[in-house]
């Protein structure tokens, strides 16, 4: 009887989940539009059934060479100081060959993207900013479903094993079962926390240049490059040659005297077999 019950039990958990996707809508979320030269941002409401939309924006700033180090800096406090994480920054400084530059990466809250970027255009210069969506509705509603229908059949598993009827038997399948079951759960859930992530943040990555630095470098200034590499170009030839001479030269000092020893023997047989007198004429 446990058997049968856990059989239908398994059934209707998988009828369940083939319905699944009429789930009730979750509470709309924002979907966020740019103004591509001023970075300004409105929320909009979708008349319809919930999208979730994963939004990412690259965006490039120019700032003056002395101000670079400070605008990067003043950027990365102010992010600390509204619903903004940086998940990654990295800053280069002047070099005879590097131009300065600097990056960072931030995950924003829809609500307080304009002020992240009244804050950027008081540092700099927006010369380009783009962005890009991506719909992940259909895979934030099917992770949803998944999730309820695993929290239901595990919760049922744990009801049975409970029950003082069940045999040994039984309560070994529905344990095996259930270690299973939560470890799709916990899957799916980590899953969700992804996609939430990703839909109800704003991936921004800005790119801090200073005037110039895009563009190429000169003709003379490819002249004076190559003449610094002139050096060392002569260095890794020379340093070749020598390499090679070295490899090559115990072999000539075993090939010669072999060579030279068997021109003289050839030489010595073909003499021989010059002077040798033809065979006397047989006697008529």
């Amino acid at each position: 009887m446990h058997r049968r019950h856990l059989v239908l039990l398994l059934a209707s958990v998988l009828l369940s989940t083939a319905g699944c996707r009429n789930l009730a809508r979750r509470p709309e979320i924002f979907l966020s539009s740019t103004a591509p030269a001023m970075g300004l941002y409105s929320r909009a409401q979708a008349a319809g059934p919930q999208r979730y939309i994963a939004e990412s924006q690259k965006v490039d700033v120019v700032v003056s060479e002395q101000e670079l180090e400070k605008s990067w800096e003043a950027l990365v406090a102010f992010c600390g100081t509204i619903r903004c994480e940086v998940v990654s920054s990295s800053i280069t400084a002047k070099a005879a060959d590097v131009t300065p530059s600097g990056t960072i990466s931030l995950r924003v809250a829809p609500e307080v993207v304009n002020a992240l970027f009244t804050e950027v255009q008081k540092l700099g210069k927006i010369t380009q900013h783009t962005t890009q969506r991506e719909d992940k509705t259909t895979a934030v509603i099917d992770s949803d479903a998944k999730i309820k229908n695993l929290t239901s059949f595990r919760d049922s598993l744990r009801n049975m094993l409970a029950k003082p009827s069940a045999t040994v038997n039984d309560l070994v399948t529905i344990q095996q079962q259930l270690m299973e079951t939560q470890s799709q759960l916990d899957s799916e859930t980590a899953q969700r926390k992804s996609l939430a992530n990703d839909t109800e943040q704003i991936f921004i990555d800005l790119s801090f240049r200073v005037p110039g630095s895009s563009e190429g470098i000169s003709s003379w200034r490819r002249i004076g490059n190559a003449l610094r590499e002139s050096g060392s170009i002569l260095a890794d030839s020379t340093a070749a040659v020598i390499t090679t001479v070295v490899a090559v030269v115990p072999w000539l000092i075993l090939l010669l005297p072999c060579i030279w020893l068997g021109r003289k023997i050839w030489r010595r047989f073909r003499r021989n077999r010059a002077i040798v007198p033809p065979a006397p004429a047989a006697a008529s």
